[in-house]
């Protein structure tokens, strides 16, 4: 440690850190543009000058090491001259045209112009025009006039995104950010260049002249898209979404979030929200009042329970839903007298699991990690704020090593961080290159392994990264768990584990693919699976949040499967699943209800509902409640989501407490028993199925901003890409 004085005080600070670090310890602000706490010191803005005892000039506060007994002054006449210089240069070129800047009330330049700049200027000269680029969809850098060329958007690229999509051209007064010649902004974290662009050079485009930032009111969200769980400030004005930014939470997802969470809300939004109950009837949709479409959903229910029994009814939920919903949809199904539920639409392997599947470490630990094994993953597109914090590991000098399908998306390119190691094969021969993996490591160790393999050279490398380092994870990915192998290759990697000290997880596909499982929305016995249920295994069908033919292993064949069902039951904020429904239930998104995602590592976060519902629409887990009370069930008495959530804690864990920010440990566990047989290969040659980036959820398929970008073209649900209104045109949807 190293004590230094601050303006007066004495501040100890670790060695070899900056004047930055020990003001920003200290509580002592100090002007800056270019200085971000998560990316490398440029020291291009010269804003934070000080005034450092003994040296000829003011230094650079992000850029001056500290050393012992160094005396720092920041707001000397000498510190606050060199300030108020270096702020009367940004702002000789800088545009007037703060009345129309989306970045206006709140610029960083705008709030440190009112504190060091001058209030005229002495420069007479025209000012500079850097003319506009379009770099895509997402970002406008319709002003780059703005640009005080801080760097903070290029550092972002190469240091976090892992992809240099901006640099600087020119020099001096003609410098400009710019990408390569005709080329566009396709990170899947580009979003945060916005927040961290000091000016307003770079700017939302979805967001563009819609409103003043003084209007917006700030609430707290949770994402619903994939397993992080990012932490989110959603912006309402007049009971809209106008904009979606970062929360800080450096255990989830620091100060980042993906593009998916800051633009799928344009959904919210659009013209294809279901905002009042319909019924079929004659082949055209009717609207009808909520207490006819329950009662019409209850009697339907009644009476196929009466002909066929409870084992014909059942719901296939999605994993994006809350827990609220998926226990009070499991708590339906059952009260009714059926086992039939599932969450998990796109596996192919319905092994019963003897605990709840999860990342099997904390996400923060991804960062430090030495070794990594990540199997059957495209992470960087799968999971983009995991991929960063991996990709801060390797910039420390972690070895990560993948075995997934085709070389393009196990490539350093793809992944855009440097590989150790690479097998790029089939997916039905993961299993047995981990049995390989597994012999090397067993024939290094003189252990027998669980399973015959094939210690080959590829094989020994990857067994020799693993038994290096002493922070290590094997992680698998969306396609292993959904692989027709999933519980071999799991049971496989646990032994690979348990030898090398290697934690094994799942990185998890949804919002909510851990709370499903807490909350219980797994068949019981006797119950169908996902797939049982969609190849027509029933006569009454809940679909919750979902649509089969997009977000299940079905796929294009959901149809043919549901035709055989007599009611098939669609909760959903949106017009979905029109081919094969005969009932549509509004229900809110998660702008628009309370209620709780369970991220990858077991964490439980709570929100509240951001707006109010649109139209019609409720809650779902309000509207499971009444059905269940027009169905006489019982146990259906809450008042609210935060009475199922005790209730969930109290029935499921009976250790836990309401003040619990975790899963119990004790429920968390990857463990698989199953007796691994590499011959049984049926089915395991064939690709499991896994959503692409913006094909995730039905928010994602509708955002049109996200529709546009590169990693949507070429969809394989290329429908979404053109408004909904014309895709079902031939519904003859009436009101």
């Amino acid at each position: 440690m190293v004590e230094i004085e601050l303006d007066g005080k004495k501040v100890d600070i670790i060695e070899g850190s900056m004047i930055m670090h020990a003001a920003e310890k200290a509580g002592t602000y100090i002007p800056h543009f270019c200085y971000h706490k998560k990316l490398s010191i440029a020291a291009n803005c010269r804003m934070c000058l000080v005034d450092v005892e003994k040296a000829p000039k003011p230094m650079p506060a992000c850029a001056t090491p500290v050393t012992q007994g160094m005396i720092v002054r920041t707001k000397s006449e000498k510190a606050i001259k060199a300030q108020q210089s270096v702020m009367e240069f940004l702002l000789i070129n800088h545009p007037l045209d703060c009345p129309i800047c989306d970045q206006g009330g709140e610029c960083q330049l705008q709030d440190i112009a009112v504190g060091y700049g001058g209030s005229s200027s002495r420069y007479e000269e025209e000012k500079r025009v850097v003319l506009h680029k379009d770099v895509g969809p997402l970002i406008s850098m319709e002003e780059m006039s703005r640009c005080i060329h801080c760097t903070r958007c290029v550092r972002f690229g190469q240091e976090v995104a892992g992809v240099m999509e901006l640099g600087m051209i020119h020099r001096g007064e003609h410098s400009e950010i710019t990408t390569v010649v005709g080329e566009t902004v396709d990170s899947e974290l580009s979003g945060n260049m916005i927040d961290i662009c000091p000016v307003g050079a770079l700017t939302s485009k979805p967001f563009r002249y819609s409103a003043r930032t003084w209007e917006l009111s700030r609430r707290k969200s949770v994402s619903p898209h994939d397993s992080t769980g990012a932490n989110l400030i959603v912006q309402v004005k007049n009971n809209q979404v106008m904009r979606v930014v970062p929360l800080e939470n450096e255990d989830v997802n620091e100060c980042w979030i993906a593009d998916r969470d800051r633009f799928s809300y344009e959904s919210l939004n659009g013209d294809e929200r279901l905002t009042q109950p319909m019924l079929k009837q004659g082949g055209q949709w009717q609207a009808v009042d909520w207490q006819t479409a329950l009662e019409y959903v209850a009697n339907g229910l009644r009476q196929i329970k009466t002909d066929h029994g409870a084992s014909a009814i059942g719901a296939l939920v999605s994993p994006h839903s809350t827990l609220e919903e998926l226990t009070l949809a499991g708590a339906l199904v059952r009260g009714l007298g059926s086992e039939n539920i599932d969450y998990r639409l796109r596996n192919a392997d319905f092994t019963t699991s003897s605990g709840i599947r999860w990342l099997g470490t904390s996400i923060a630990s991804l960062s430090n990690l030495q070794r990594v094994l990540v199997v059957g993953s495209n992470l960087r597109k799968d999971h983009p704020l995991f991929a960063q914090r991996i990709r801060q590991a390797v910039r420390k000098g972690a070895a990560v090593s993948v075995i997934a399908s085709e070389a393009e998306l196990a490539s350093p390119e793809a992944w855009a961080m440097s590989l150790a190691s690479v097998t790029t094969l089939a997916a039905g021969g993961w299993a047995q290159a981990l049995a390989d993996v597994a012999s090397a490591i067993g024939a290094e160790k003189g252990v027998d392994a669980p399973v015959k393999g094939n210690a080959s050279d590829e094989a020994k490398a990857f067994a020799k990264s693993l038994m290096g380092g002493e922070r290590k994870a094997i992680l698998l990915g969306n396609a292993a768990a959904h692989h027709a192998q999933a519980s071999q290759l799991l049971a496989i990697a646990q032994w690979i584990g348990a030898q090398t000290g290697a934690s094994v997880g799942y990185l998890t596909e949804a919002a909510n693919t851990v709370g499903a499982q807490w909350a219980n929305a797994l068949p019981g016995t006797g119950g169908l699976n996902a797939g049982q249920m969609l190849s027509g295994g029933l006569k009454a069908v809940v679909l919750l949040n979902n649509e089969p033919e997009f977000d299940s292993a079905a796929g294009a064949k959901t149809p043919a499967g549901l035709e055989h069902a007599q009611m098939v039951v669609t909760m959903s904020p949106f017009k979905a699943n029109l081919a094969f429904s005969d009932v549509l239930l509004p229900i809110a998104p998660f702008s628009e209800t309370p209620g709780t995602f369970v991220n990858a590592e077991g964490r439980v976060q709570s929100f509240h509902a951001v707006v109010k519902p649109r139209g019609e629409a409720r809650p779902a887990w309000k509207v499971i409640r009444v059905l269940a009370n027009l169905l006489g069930l019982q146990g259906f008495d809450f008042e609210s989501s935060q009475d199922v959530l005790a209730h969930v804690r109290r029935a499921a864990d009976k250790t836990s407490t309401p003040a619990s920010t975790h899963i119990p440990a004790d429920r968390l566990n990857n463990a698989s028993t199953v007796a691994i047989d590499l011959a049984a290969e049926s089915d395991a040659a064939a690709t499991p199925v896994v959503a692409r980036i913006y094909e995730l959820d039905g928010l994602t398929r509708r955002a049109p901003s996200l529709q546009l970008t590169a990693d949507a073209r070429g969809s394989a649900h290329a429908a979404f890409n053109v408004p909904l209104g014309q895709q079902i045109a031939h519904a003859e949807v009436t009101a």
